[in-house]
């Protein structure tokens, strides 16, 4: 049976969870989409269910993520999981506090913690401040993101801003104090009427402290960072039996790619640094804002590229482009623009036999993922911290699919994916 339920607000942001929840030894296995209500639950200890609904209308985001939950607690889930992105991505109306409150409300929980820290990928929070890296959000370069620009570093005044609730601290004075300390600073603020707490951490030890101190609540919402706290409670129940190899996914044979659709900086550095390695194409919507032509583009392309060596097919651009490209289009548009042409292109490369792809960027994974009728996805080993490989099933061919959130891994990472050793 099933322990841990999560819903998370994008596919990249599923799988990171998912590979958190692997490495601290469960089976996990993510579904995309709501499933319907006959649909079988997976053997696993995780269920991840994956929805798009970071950018979404605030009613369709709640509307989904209560019936993820529903489906969920009928999978019979003792405990569930909110999982929005590391940089809190979200606009001043949600979706974070829209959803949050649709969850503390359908379970009757009255409040939950909310920690987005990602230590091993530099995601801190010191004071109720996030930081990337040493510098604080806003100037991260997700000041700069095209659909949910980040302009401030201080979560209680963000997440205050997106819901009629109060909103507490627990600041790192408390958190260093450990798992009672955090637990009785969490259950003083409930008590003092606040709907929920943002918990500093700075390191996995602040995690794993926040984690056993969350044991007993009903909802915990936050980054895939602060899961790795969970499954040890399982384990101590003893509902969590050990298992020498959690993320074992079958093998698969064929071509290889890479699209990339995320404009953030770290997927612009990946791409300046596999560009020197591996046939590449950018492609320019500015100059052609078509999707069925900027497909067609990429199509002619690949003509006789695949074989050993992986193809790499980009649509990420710098923000001074992506500015141009939204005053053009608008920002919705552009948007879409982006995600239909990587999805048709993910289509064909998939019927011309790749079998192993990664995709940058969560909305970019999102189209790609439909497109292809990928259903559920089981996780394999990780690349990089918080980007497993998975196992995809569904209506097409089985294959690995890499989801990587547009911020997450090293400048080497596509080369990294499949075992390209380019040091020197």
């Amino acid at each position: 049976m099933a322990l841990l339920g999560a819903i998370a607000d994008d596919f990249t942001g599923a799988t990171d969870l998912a590979s958190m929840l692997v490495g601290q030894g469960m089976r996990a296995v993510q579904l995309i989409g709501v499933p319907k209500p006959g649909d079988p639950v997976p053997q696993a200890d995780a269920i991840i269910i994956a929805l798009k609904s970071r950018t979404a209308p605030v009613q369709e985001a709640v509307r989904d993520s209560l019936a993820a939950l529903a489906w969920l607690k009928n999978a019979g889930c003792q405990q569930f999981f909110f999982k929005y992105c590391s940089t809190f991505d979200s606009t001043e109306k949600g979706n974070i506090g829209p959803v949050a409150d649709a969850l503390v409300d359908a379970l009757e929980c009255g409040f939950a913690l909310a920690c987005p820290a990602f230590p091993v990928n530099g995601r801190s929070v010191y004071q109720g401040y996030l930081f990337v890296g040493s510098v604080l959000l806003n100037e991260s370069g997700m000041e700069n993101h095209p659909l949910t620009p980040m302009t401030d570093a201080n979560l209680v005044r963000v997440l205050s801003r997106q819901t009629d609730a109060t909103v507490g601290l627990v600041p790192y004075s408390t958190v260093a104090g450990g798992a009672m300390a955090i637990r009785g600073a969490m259950t003083a603020l409930k008590e003092q009427g606040r709907r929920y707490a943002i918990v500093d951490a700075v390191t996995d030890a602040d995690l794993f402290a926040i984690g056993k101190a969350a044991a007993k609540h009903a909802l915990v919402t936050g980054g895939s960072g602060v899961a790795i706290g969970l499954p040890q409670n399982f384990r101590d129940a003893g509902l969590l039996e050990t298992l020498e190899d959690p993320g074992s996914i079958p093998a698969v044979e064929g071509h290889r790619a890479i699209l990339a659709g995320s404009c953030s900086r770290a997927t612009l550095f990946q791409i300046g640094t596999a560009k020197q390695h591996l046939p590449t194409l950018e492609l320019d919507a500015l100059a052609t804002p078509n999707a069925k032509a900027l497909a067609a583009q990429a199509i002619s392309w690949m003509e006789g590229k695949l074989g050993s060596t992986p193809v790499l097919i980009a649509a990420s651009a710098p923000p001074e482009k992506v500015a141009a490209l939204q005053a053009k289009l608008g920002r919705e548009a552009a948007g879409t623009l982006i995600e239909d042409a990587l999805a048709e292109i993910a289509e064909a490369l998939v019927a011309q036999g790749v079998r192993e792809m990664v995709v940058a960027g969560g909305e970019t994974s999102g189209a790609v993922v439909k497109r292809l009728g990928v259903t559920r996805l089981r996780i394999g080993g990780e690349i990089d911290p918080g980007v497993p490989w998975t196992y995809a099933e569904g209506s097409g061919a089985a294959m690995h699919l890499a989801l990587k959130s547009g911020n997450f891994g090293a400048r080497d990472f596509f080369l990294k994916a499949f075992g390209m050793d380019v040091a020197g």
